[in-house]
């Protein structure tokens, strides 16, 4: 019956989250910037009796709410941070809410918003039945620059976790058995000296010259690296002006590869092309590692267990109309991009628009994809489940115009409840142990890691990019 109760809290309080969802997604922020998004989920949980920690790894956003004492310590991750450029209005016609703004073209409106969700119910649920052990949420900012979780695994905050439990909107219902990529993230800066690019170039020497030899280099490199390596970057400064010999210049590179390992040997033999550049441009360079997350580390016990609550849970139901809201976003994408059916989009019967089904893709487990986030550097601290669900049509791909739309739609708010139905039945199993599922966890965790130690990829001299003068309001308790 208990599961039936907890069941019922999360329906009646469905339509308050929802209004939180909406709310973010009306106020996006990008990351490091989730002022308002981390103050609305730190008041409601500090107001609902929830123990709040604040600034966790020098964030002002981050923070942990946590209810209960004791073994085990159930941990549920949450993320708020929005994308830049992807504004857009609950529309399938291309309209942004303000030109050039950000919008939740990943979700993490709904993704922080179920989390919550989630250890509200348990800790009611707890209370009426005096069921011991530890929640605790993790309101995680800057996911999208693939750094929050790196700052705050840093100051270990995760350590003492049994396990954790968390979710990513998508198009399909799944577990999340594949793995995601390693990633390390380096700014270079070249410095050189500035000339009259007319009358005197031959005193110059061109950082951005330095700049563009290393790019050359690094696309000699994709030929040489292990499948699956991904080299990206980004001219963050090109010099001022054409007829200026630019002294300042700098390429942001972001390096994924299978693991940390193999994104660290990428790291050090694009560093020597960086090196070469500057020696060629008689430039001089330095670097900046700004995130450095691990590749994600599926545990099947736990997706097992989430897979289980969706079956007791049962399938999501659409309306006709949310049917044909999602036929029509999908109208607006290109039809090369729809025939690109990810494996779980080609299990589906064929015309379906929005699954309510629900798959645990065995095959899939531990196979990379080309994706990376920094759930994984939690993957590897404490055993993680995590699962998938259908906020927005099959087809539509994240960090788009028509995911933002989505995800700000009735069809993102059931899939955001859906999750967090499973997520919280989940750590009710956990918290009971039932079946010795926690320790079946615990020890498939074990012998995938045999005793291995994080140790953070971002270096502990680098400090998290916090805007000057950025605050959150102190929740009114």
């Amino acid at each position: 019956m208990s599961k039936s109760v907890l069941l019922q809290m999360l329906s009646a309080d469905a339509e308050r989250f929802a209004r939180m969802a909406k709310d973010i997604w009306d106020r996006p922020e990008v990351g490091y910037t989730e002022s308002f998004a981390s103050s609305l989920q730190q008041e409601l949980l500090g107001k609902e009796g929830f123990r709040i920690l604040t600034s966790i790894g020098e964030v002002p956003t981050a923070f942990i709410a946590e209810f209960g004492t004791g073994s085990p310590i159930i941990g549920i991750l949450g993320e708020f941070d929005a994308l830049p450029g992807l504004s857009q209005q609950v529309s399938p016609i291309y309209d942004p809410v303000v030109a050039d703004g950000p919008g939740h073209g990943c979700g993490h409106n709904l993704l922080g918003t179920a989390g919550v969700e989630a250890v509200l119910a348990l800790k009611r649920l707890m209370e009426s039945e005096g069921i011991p052990g530890t929640i605790r949420y993790y309101g995680c900012p800057a996911e999208e620059l693939l750094s929050g979780k790196t700052f705050m695994a840093r100051e270990g905050v995760f350590d003492d976790l049994d396990c954790v439990l968390t979710w990513h909107p998508g198009s399909v219902n799944m577990t999340a058995n594949h793995s995601m990529q390693a990633l390390t993230g380096v700014e270079f800066f070249f410095s050189g000296r500035t000339a009259h690019a007319g009358a005197a170039p031959h005193l110059g020497r061109s950082a951005l010259d330095a700049v563009e030899l290393m790019n050359v280099g690094a696309n000699y490199l994709r030929e040489h690296v292990p499948d699956g390596s991904r080299i990206q970057y980004q001219i963050t400064n090109g010099g001022q002006a054409p007829n200026i010999v630019p002294d300042r210049a700098s390429v942001y590179y972001f390096l994924r590869g299978k693991d940390r390992k193999a994104v660290d040997h990428l790291f050090e033999r694009l560093l020597k092309i960086a090196q070469g550049a500057a020696m060629m441009s008689e430039t001089s360079v330095t670097w900046k590692i700004t995130a450095g997350c691990y590749d994600t580390l599926p545990n099947a016990a736990l997706n097992d267990l989430m897979h289980a609550q969706a079956e007791f849970t049962g399938p999501l139901e659409f309306t006709p109309d949310e049917e044909d809201f999602a036929r029509r976003l999908l109208s607006s994408i290109h039809s090369d991009v729809l025939a690109a059916k990810s494996m779980e989009a080609s299990l589906m019967p064929e015309g379906t628009v929005l699954p309510t089904g629900f798959l645990n893709l065995k095959q899939a487990f531990g196979v990379s994809v080309g994706g990376s986030s920094d759930i994984g550097d939690v993957s590897w601290i404490t055993p993680m489940g995590q699962i998938m669900t259908t906020c927005s049509p099959l087809g539509v791909q994240v960090h788009t115009w028509q995911a933002t739309a989505a995800f700000g739609s009735s069809i993102g708010m059931k899939g955001m409840h859906y999750a967090a139905k499973i997520m919280a039945l989940s750590a009710y199993d956990l918290l009971l142990n039932t079946d010795g599922i926690l320790d079946r966890a615990k020890g498939e965790f074990a012998e995938q890691t045999q005793g291995f130690a994080f140790k953070a990829g971002i270096p502990d001299e680098v400090k998290p990019p916090v805007p000057a003068g950025l605050q959150v309001a102190v929740p009114r308790i």
